[in-house]
C-alpha cells in the first residue's frame, strides 16, 4: 500500500464521507473511487461498481435532508481502515433516522479500491418505502 497512515487515511476517509454527504458523487469518482472499485454490502450479500453504488449514493443524500455520518471509531489497518459510524438523517416523511454501520475500506495509491458496508437493517427499514424497485 502506498498510502501513510499520517494523516493520509483519514483525510481519505473523510473527503469521501464528506462528499456523499452533500451529495457530491463526481469528488467520490474523481478522487475516492476508482473505476474498478467494488462495493460489498452485507445486506445484499453482492459485490457491485461503482456506477451502481454511485446511484444509490445520489439516491441516499436526495431521500435524507440534513443527512451527516457521525464518525464513533476509525482505525488504519495494514492495508485500508476500518470504520464505525452513524448515518443520520431525517426522511421526507419527517422520521429522524440513525444507522449504525462500519466500513472495512481496502486503500491503494490513495484510493478505496474495495468498501465493504456492513449495516443494521433493521435501522434503515424507514427509506424502505422511498426506494425505486430494482430495474428489470
Amino acid at each position: 500500500m502506498s498510502m501513510s497512515h499520517d494523516g493520509s487515511i483519514d483525510a481519505l476517509a473523510d473527503r469521501f464521507l464528506r462528499a456523499v454527504e452533500r451529495g457530491d458523487i463526481a469528488t467520490v469518482r474523481e478522487s475516492v473511487y476508482t473505476p474498478e472499485t467494488v462495493i460489498w454490502h452485507n445486506t445484499t450479500d453482492r459485490e457491485i461498481g461503482p456506477e451502481d453504488n454511485y446511484r444509490t449514493l445520489r439516491w441516499l443524500s436526495g431521500v435524507l435532508t440534513g443527512m451527516r455520518y457521525e464518525k464513533e471509531r476509525r482505525r488504519p489497518t495494514p492495508d485500508g481502515f476500518v470504520q464505525q459510524h452513524v448515518l443520520r438523517g431525517t426522511t421526507p416523511d419527517g422520521q429522524e433516522i440513525e444507522v449504525r454501520a462500519c466500513f472495512v475500506a481496502t486503500v491503494r495509491d490513495d484510493r478505496i479500491v474495495r468498501l465493504e458496508e456492513y449495516l443494521d437493517s433493521a435501522a434503515s427499514r424507514v427509506l424502505d418505502p422511498y426506494r425505486e424497485p430494482p430495474a428489470r
